[in-house]
C-alpha cells in the first residue's frame, strides 16, 4: 500500500511537470473577483503551526486564518475550511483565497465568513521548514472514515473558535479542496453531515486510492444527507491503475442527482491541475451560498 501511494503522487509529480512547460499564468484566466479591487475592504490573515494532535499524533502543520473585515465578535461568522490550505492564501496563485473572499463579501454574495486553510501533516522537515509527505497527506485526505473530520472538529475549529465567534449552524459551514483535498471535503461531510452542510471538489480523487471508488454505490444505497455538493473535472483528468478520474467524478454527480442531493457539477477539458477551477471558484462560492440572506449565521 505504501508504494500505491508514492506511485500515485509521482504520478502527479510527473504529470504537473509536463504541464507546467506550457502553463497558463493566473493573470491570463482569472476574472475580476479573482483580483484585488480598489474600495474593497481587506481581511486580517495570519499564519500559525498546530503540533498537538491527538487524532494525527506526531504530525506538525501549518494553517491559515482569514477574518473579514466585517467581521464582528458580537455576531457569529460563517465558517469555511480549505483543505492544502497554505497555498489557497498566496496572492499570486489560483485560488487568492483572501481576495476573491473580500469582494464576495463586500458584494453581499456571500456571508461573512472566516476561513480556516489547513495543509496537510508532516512528521518530519526540509532544510529547516516544516513540509508534509505526499503519502502522509493521501492517509488524512483520501481515507473513507471520520479521522479527518474529527480532527477537524475536536482540535482546529475549537483552536480558532477561541479567539473568534463562530456559527453553531452546519448550513452556515462549508468545506473545499482540490484533488485528494476534494474527496476529503466530501467525506468530511459524509460523516459528519450534521456538522458541515456544504462542499466544494475541484478534481476530486474518488477513485481507488484508499476507497474512495465506492462513494457512489455508497450514496445510492443510503438515505441522503442535507448536503449541498459542488463537484468540477476536466475531460482530461488523470486515468491510471486507480481508475479514471474524470469518469468518478461523473458518477458522483450522476449518484446525488438520484438521490435528489442539491448538487451542481462543471465539466471543462482540462487536466489535473487548476487551470479552470480557479478561475471558476468564485462563481462556485456564489452558487454554494446563494441563500444566505435567508438568514444569519
Amino acid at each position: 500500500m505504501r508504494y500505491r501511494f508514492l506511485l500515485t503522487c509521482l504520478t502527479i509529480i510527473f504529470c504537473s511537470a509536463i504541464l507546467a512547460r506550457s502553463a497558463p499564468k493566473p493573470e491570463d484566466l482569472l476574472g475580476p473577483d479573482s483580483i484585488r479591487q480598489e474600495g474593497v475592504p481587506r481581511g486580517k490573515v495570519t499564519k500559525y503551526a498546530w503540533n498537538n494532535s491527538n487524532v494525527y499524533p506526531g504530525t506538525t502543520r501549518d494553517f491559515i486564518v482569514y477574518v473579514p473585515a466585517q467581521y464582528e465578535a458580537s455576531k457569529p461568522a460563517a465558517l469555511m475550511i480549505f483543505q492544502d490550505g497554505v497555498k489557497y492564501a498566496a496572492e499570486d496563485n489560483w485560488f487568492r483565497i483572501p481576495m476573491v473572499f473580500d469582494n464576495l463579501i463586500h458584494k453581499g454574495e456571500m456571508p461573512v465568513t472566516i476561513a480556516i486553510l489547513i495543509d496537510p501533516g508532516s512528521k518530519g522537515q526540509s532544510q529547516g521548514k516544516p513540509s508534509y509527505n505526499r503519502a502522509n497527506r493521501s492517509r488524512e485526505y483520501d481515507a473513507v472514515t471520520d479521522r479527518y473530520s474529527r480532527f477537524l472538529i475536536d482540535e482546529i475549529i475549537p483552536e480558532v473558535a477561541k479567539n473568534y465567534n463562530l456559527t453553531s449552524k452546519s448550513e452556515y459551514r462549508a468545506i473545499c479542496g482540490t484533488s485528494s483535498g476534494g474527496i476529503c471535503s466530501f467525506t468530511a461531510a459524509w460523516m459528519r453531515p450534521d456538522y458541515f452542510k456544504k462542499v466544494l471538489s475541484g478534481n476530486g480523487t474518488f477513485t481507488n486510492i484508499l476507497g474512495g471508488h465506492e462513494y457512489p454505490a455508497m450514496i445510492r444505497a443510503n438515505p441522503p444527507k442535507p448536503s449541498r455538493v459542488f463537484i468540477h473535472d476536466g475531460a482530461n483528468d488523470l486515468n491510471n491503475e486507480y481508475g479514471d478520474w474524470f469518469l468518478a467524478n461523473q458518477q458522483m454527480v450522476s449518484a446525488l442527482k438520484y438521490k435528489g442531493y442539491d448538487v451542481k457539477a462543471v465539466w471543462g477539458t482540462g487536466a489535473h491541475n487548476a487551470y479552470e477551477f480557479g478561475p471558476y471558484l468564485p462563481h462556485a462560492l456564489r452558487w454554494l451560498w446563494r441563500d444566505h440572506k435567508d438568514g444569519t449565521p
